[in-house]
């Protein structure tokens, strides 16, 4: 197997969240604001079109849970006692970074930790809709993300232009079109991308904009046609495929992904918002009302917050047919309840509709379950 160009030929090659913050760090050096936001739903074109970037709240390491179980209820979802006991332990690099935070109703746990970490930094939580085809709720989501654009020129003293919406929503398009290009080449059998290059391109496209962020894009995806031109592969040839879905990954919840590694198998598309997902779809250009176009193309992110999400089921059918995974794993965080229980409509769709083998697996930040992960998805990996 030849040893492949890597996609990033910088010092952060096994650290993209490093990556990330040097990023914003770059970015704030130069006089931009820094807007922490915790989810795939935060508008950040009204962050760009300020002039501003976006830094990435949630957190996925075990270390400060402790500190955050002071305050919280154990049995709470770890993303958020993590990006909680960052706060806390003030050690969150992104955070500590933050001129603003911008908050949403996608969870419960989440919209109440808002409450707890709003003397540390101005905050504006959206109210997220969260049955989106219902009558009025477009309309009502253009409301909570214009509150948002208010909230940002009242704090930063500045003004949102609509043409400077415009031309944020343009280069949105073209940076999303680009990360869901590269998406594209998992498709390729056997593999010639990993999934750990998957998620530093999603982690790096998350604060990166403008003519860089598009060269840096384009390289990438002349780097993976290269590897297809010349046959470099990053798996064995007969490797089974598998595609992750379900919640947010990173840090610790890492090891599923790694476990996946060791069996042998390759991961060959993220449909979690730490992958692909933040990025799939368009934003309408030239509607004359760019907030309502923004309103409208975030709605349909398919997250398991909605109801009904009948855009996931819709987005799984089409990774399905391009991907032709082996298996479809669903990593769900504990107490995630929304993702867990919709998870049962997930492996009747994947099984029956989409005649693919499925696997639920429910995990935390600690590494106690190391064992049964590694026992579950060798089974499953055998029986696909």
């Amino acid at each position: 197997m030849s040893q492949p160009t890597p996609l990033f030929t910088d010092e952060f090659a096994e650290f993209p969240l490093k990556r990330a913050l040097a990023q914003v760090v770059k970015r704030r050096e130069k006089g931009s604001k820094v807007v922490g936001v915790y989810c795939s739903y935060a508008p950040v074109e009204l962050i760009w079109a300020m002039g501003g970037v976006p830094a990435v709240l949630c957190a996925f390491s075990n270390a400060p849970i402790a500190k955050a179980e002071e305050t919280l209820p154990a049995n709470l979802c770890p993303l958020i006692k993590s990006s909680f006991g960052f706060i806390e332990l003030k050690t969150c690099p992104f955070f500590e970074l933050t001129d603003a935070v911008a908050g949403e109703t996608t969870c419960d746990g989440k919209k109440k930790m808002f409450e707890l970490i709003e003397q540390h930094r101005p905050l504006y939580v959206m109210d997220l809709p969260q049955c989106p085809t219902n009558d009025g709720a477009v309309e009502y989501w253009k409301h909570s993300i214009a509150g948002f654009k208010n909230f940002l020129e009242a704090t930063f003293h500045t003004t949102i232009t609509d043409s400077a919406l415009e031309e944020s929503i343009k280069e949105s398009n073209r940076k999303n079109a680009l990360v869901e290009e590269i998406f594209i080449f998992g498709a390729e059998k056997p593999a010639v991308i990993t999934w750990q290059e998957m998620y530093a391109v999603a982690t790096y496209a998350m604060v990166s904009n403008g003519s860089e962020a598009i060269a840096k894009l384009r390289e990438i995806i002349a780097i993976l046609t290269e590897r297809c031109d010349k046959g470099i592969i990053v798996s064995r040839e007969n490797a089974k495929r598998v595609l992750i879905t379900g919640s947010p990954v990173g840090g610790d919840v890492l090891k599923v992904l790694k476990i996946v590694d060791e069996e042998g198998a390759a991961i060959v598309g993220l449909d979690n918002c730490t992958g692909l997902k933040p990025y799939l779809g368009k934003i309408e250009e030239g509607s004359g009302d760019p907030l309502l176009a923004i309103a409208k193309r975030y709605l349909k992110i398919p997250c398991a917050c909605m109801t009904p999400n009948t855009g996931r089921t819709s987005t799984l059918r089409k990774q399905v047919a391009l991907l032709h995974p082996d298996l479809v794993l669903d990593l769900v965080l504990q107490s995630c309840h929304t993702y867990n229980v919709e998870a049962a409509k997930m492996e009747s769709y994947i099984r029956n509709t989409l005649e693919t083998n499925y696997l639920k697996v429910v995990t935390d930040f600690s590494t106690q379950d190391l064992g049964q992960l590694k026992t579950r998805i060798g089974a499953a990996l055998e029986m696909g």
